[in-house]
């Protein structure tokens, strides 16, 4: 819904203590790189290295974009991921030996909890929202 109260940018600015909109390609974070050969113990095949842009950060919501090179590493934990996938090939394969793969335009949750690797079999990019549960 657009009621008229737009920046520039196309920020919903409602005025007051409201929250706006963001959008992804208006708050976009200077990319950061990192190569996961430096977490030894979460690589399990490959040199796959990550690039994301975070778009929104505030606690424990965290929202971005994210591209990796080929690998496969042990999943990250504490957490709930909710992902779009807008290029490439990746699965997710669990502990318990299901695999599950997704390409452009698939949308999954990891939620937190889940025991298992990402594989990255093309290059991808995905966006990303991130609820952290250190505690969980």
């Amino acid at each position: 819904m657009n009621d008229g109260t737009e920046d520039e940018a196309g920020t919903n600015v409602r005025g007051g203590d409201a929250p706006a909109v963001i959008r992804f390609e208006a708050s976009m974070d200077a990319p950061e790189h990192r190569r996961l050969a430096d977490l030894p113990e979460r690589v399990v095949d490959g040199d796959p290295r990550h690039t994301s842009q975070t778009r929104h950060a505030d606690g424990a919501l965290q929202t971005g974009t994210w591209t990796s090179t080929p690998g496969r590493w042990r999943a990250f934990d504490g957490r709930d991921e909710f992902c779009t996938l807008l290029e490439g090939r990746v699965a997710l394969i669990a502990d318990s030996g299901e695999r599950q793969e997704f390409g452009p335009g698939d949308s999954f949750l990891i939620p937190n909890g889940f025991e298992g690797e990402w594989e990255v079999m093309e290059t991808a990019t995905k966006h990303f929202v991130i609820l952290h549960r250190p505690d969980a």
